[in-house]
């Protein structure tokens, strides 16, 4: 049985977001779309999640700078980067900064389901052990 965590999704693609929260909330997942890295950041600040979805390339903001932030000020909180464009060096660069993994579109909800799951569960064990988060906003 899977667990029930709260999902940011963060893609400047209208439809790609709203297609991916329809079929997560349809799991009964408490899922929210944004559609920029700046809204992330804020919506983060206001409402803490579990995991984040996050977009690599989006105007404004892009998804390495905004996961910069989201491990700087909320670093118990696991991202996903993902990306229709493959792109090694912003892999490489996405891990070393604390992404979870890194997906390409279009990503399976079956393995998509399956990596949130695992997750959520790494995010479980850092919040037993240690406490983490807080901090000004530069964004």
């Amino acid at each position: 049985m899977m667990s029930k965590f709260s999902i940011l999704i963060v893609d400047d693609e209208k439809d790609f977001l709203d297609t991916l929260t329809k079929r997560l909330r349809r799991r009964n997942f408490d899922v929210q779309g944004v559609t920029s890295g700046e809204q992330a950041l804020e919506y983060l600040t206001n409402d803490p999640m579990d995991i984040v979805i996050l977009d690599v390339k989006m105007p404004g903001m892009d998804g390495i700078s905004v996961l910069r932030e989201i491990k700087r000020c909320f670093p118990l909180v696991e991202v996903f980067m993902l990306t229709g464009h493959a792109s090694l060096e912003a892999a490489v660069e996405g891990m070393k900064l604390g992404a979870f993994d890194y997906l390409l579109k279009p990503v399976g909800l079956d393995e998509l389901l399956f990596k949130m799951e695992d997750a959520y569960q790494k995010k479980i064990l850092q919040e037993n052990s240690k406490v983490g988060g807080g901090c000004v906003a530069t964004w």
